[in-house]
Formats: C-alpha cells, sequence, structure tokens
C-alpha cells in the first residue's frame, strides 16, 4: 500500500514525496481513515513507526486554512517533544502548500511573545499542559472552533498534574471535538482515564511486535563503580557515531559526561537542569554531527526523535520493562538497525530475563577485549581494568 491508497489530499501526499515518505506504516495506515473521518482514536504503536505523521496527515487533511482560528491542539509531555512536531508540523505544511500555521507554546520562553503569535490565529497550537492552560485561562488561546486534540504521549500525560491540566484543555473545547491519544505503551490507570475521557475512542494497535525487531539487544556483566570504564570502552570499540546513553540521575549525567571528554570523546550532557538554551545547543550539536553521544535521564529523552541514532546505551538500567521499551526505541527508526546494549551488575542481571520474558526479547552477554566486542557466556563477568 501507498498513500495514495488513503483518503489523503493529493498536496499532502506529494508533500510526503518531497520528505522522501511513500509507503504509509502500519500505524498510519491504521489510523489516517479514523481520523480523517473525525472518529476519536487511541493508537498504539512502538517508537519510531511514525505516529506523529499518522495524526498529523488526517488533522491538515480536516483543517480549514480559510478559516483563521485554531481548529487543533497537540499536547506533548516535554518541550524537545513538543518542539519537534511543531517542526513536521510546519514542514508538512511548507512541503504541501497550504497555508496551515502552526505555534509553538511551552514553558521557558517568553509569555508575551507567545500571545503576540496567538494573534494571528493559528491553524494549529503545539505545547506542554501548563503553558497551553495557562493562555487558555488567560484568555489569549480561543478555544472555541477546536475540532481535535491529540494527547501525544498519552502513558506520561494521564496521570497526576498533568492529568488535571489535560482535563482542563478538554473541558475548554467544544463536545463535539475529536480527541485522539498517542503512546507506545499505555498502564492501567492511563487506560481507565482515557476510557472516561473518550469511551467509544477506536483502539488502533496494528499487530506490531511490542519491541522495534530491527534492535539488537546486548548487555554487559560489571561492576557498578566500573560501568563508566566499561562505557567508554563500548563507545571506542563500536566507534559509535551517534548514540545515546541513560542514566537516572542528573548528577550522574554530569559525572560521565566529564570522564568520556577526559578522553576525548565529543559528548552532551542533556538533563533537565539545563537551561533552555544549553538543552537546544545539545539537541542541535547531535543533530548536526557535531555531537557523537549524549547522556539523557528517562525525563530528558522522553519522546525524542533524533535521526541516525546507531546505538542505546543504558549505563542504569531501568527496573520496569516499560521504561526500557521507552529507551530502546531511540534507534533503529523509520526501518533502520539499531544496537541497545545495557550495562549490569550481577544483581541488576535478574532484569535481563525480566526484559526478555515481558518484551518477548532475548538478550546476548557481551565483553570487550582488546578494543574488539565479543560473545560472553550468561554468567561471565568482565573486570575492564
Amino acid at each position: 500500500m501507498t498513500f495514495t491508497d488513503l483518503p489523503l489530499p493529493a498536496e499532502l501526499i506529494a508533500a510526503l514525496a518531497k520528505q522522501q515518505i511513500s509507503d504509509p506504516t502500519p500505524i498510519q495506515i491504521a489510523a489516517i481513515p479514523v481520523l480523517i473521518a473525525g472518529q476519536d482514536a487511541y493508537l498504539k504503536a512502538e517508537t519510531g513507526t511514525g505516529k506523529t505523521l499518522a495524526y498529523l496527515l488526517p488533522l491538515f487533511a480536516r483543517i480549514d486554512p480559510a478559516q483563521a482560528a485554531t481548529q487543533v491542539v497537540i499536547v506533548a509531555p516535554t518541550h524537545e517533544l513538543a518542539i519537534q512536531i511543531h517542526r513536521q508540523s510546519c514542514e508538512l505544511a511548507q512541503n504541501a502548500g497550504l497555508a496551515i500555521r502552526s505555534v509553538l507554546l511551552i514553558g521557558g520562553t517568553a509569555t508575551d511573545r507567545q500571545i503576540d503569535k496567538l494573534k494571528a490565529k493559528p491553524h494549529v497550537v503545539v505545547g506542554s499542559p501548563g503553558r497551553i492552560v495557562e493562555l487558555i485561562e488567560r484568555g489569549k488561546l480561543k478555544t472555541p472552533h477546536i475540532r481535535s486534540i491529540v494527547i501525544d504521549e498519552a502513558d506520561r500525560l494521564l496521570h497526576d498534574e498533568s492529568l488535571h491540566w489535560i482535563q482542563k484543555i478538554v473541558g475548554a473545547a467544544p463536545p463535539a471535538r475529536q480527541l485522539i491519544f498517542a503512546s507506545a505503551t499505555i498502564d492501567s490507570q492511563s487506560r481507565q482515564v482515557l476510557e472516561t475521557l473518550s469511551p467509544n475512542a477506536a483502539r488502533l494497535s496494528p499487530g506490531a511486535a511490542k519491541v522495534n525487531e530491527n534492535i539488537e539487544h546486548l548487555y554487559v556483566v560489571c561492576e557498578d563503580r566500573d560501568k563508566p570504564d566499561v562505557l567508554r570502552k563500548l563507545l571506542h570499540a563500536y566507534e559509535v557515531p551517534r548514540s545515546i546513553v541513560f542514566v537516572h540521575r542528573n548528577d550522574v549525567a554530569e559525572e560521565v559526561a566529564v570522564k568520556l571528554a577526559h578522553h576525548k570523546l565529543v559528548v552532551a550532557d542533556l538533563n533537565a537542569e539545563l537551561t533552555k538554551m544549553d538543552r537546544k545547543q545539545a539537541m542541535d550539536g547531535i543533530r548536526n554531527g557535531a555531537i557523537r553521544i549524549m547522556i539523557a535521564s528517562d525525563l530528558a529523552a522522553r519522546g525524542l526523535n533524533i535521526p541516525g541514532i546507531t546505538h542505546v546505551f543504558n549505563l542504569d538500567v531501568p527496573t520496569m520493562s516499560k521504561a526500557y521499551l521507552h529507551r530502546v526505541g531511540r534507534t533503529a527508526r523509520a526501518g533502520a538497525k539499531g544496537t541497545a546494549v545495557s550495562l549490569v551488575t550481577e544483581i541488576e542481571a535478574r532484569l535481563v530475563r525480566r526484559y526478555e520474558q515481558e518484551l518477548g526479547i532475548s538478550m546476548q552477554c557481551i565483553r570487550v577485549r582488546d578494543g574488539r566486542i565479543m560473545a560472553a557466556g550468561p554468567d561471565s563477568i568482565w573486570n575492564p581494568r
């Protein structure tokens, strides 16, 4: 199937051709006809399968450019993800030759400037839930003509304070608005909230594997204190062109970044305590190839789509399989191959079995010797000294 087989305007199909996108993914095939008909839906698919385009394309097909009013609101849990969606929206409109305007509304930037942009009555608003609610309550973001609301990374936004904001956004829109939820995974609490907000939402999960089959899953057993040194040896052995290293805490990210930089590795530390400008410089650096290695927490990297990530390293391994799924989804996107390597202690090795059982994957134990990656027995411990 190609996009010409789906109910999309010729302008959008031409825009995709300019972006060298010709074949729709399973989630796009499932979602586009449902969403273009205006139905509520929950899009569940693994990371890197094109969920953003799966909802942007039908929403663009439904927008009336002649109506100077906000018709679509897209909510994202992190600034980086909101920026990515906004960029994709602008690129799609430009390539399609459509007079559809998009505005980004996130915290950490001047509110007055965003209010000025809203005066132009954009068709699409993309942003963080707190800032969107603030501008709605101040009467600056007009809601009477909203046709569709997208909750991206729904499993993250349907909890705690974020849920309170989502409820306010949904409540401010007309009752007939369309609700779209998108995520790679969903827990029982989020599912209950989703069913309350939209009991008749179509469940669209096109039978994809839980984890991208193009990802190779590996692990190294070592002492916790040796992990930074093991990571350095792995990075040199793989000659990684572009990678993300996951840690739990900001102070660990800073410490590891310093150690790797000492060994002449070009690295950026993307943590939640950085200023917006520092985070932007880090993102720009890894996107343009100036930076090879990004160190990030789950919160900092949630929803990021960085083209060309070949390797994901778990310096601190997550206890939940869902978190592992989100992390490794940063690689092997759009049909490419990728490698995920977890550094585990003897005690943490039990998590390997959990991932295998709950995600249906196979993980191979490896070690580094003389600068080369080698297979190791399941109980091997490699001393990097």
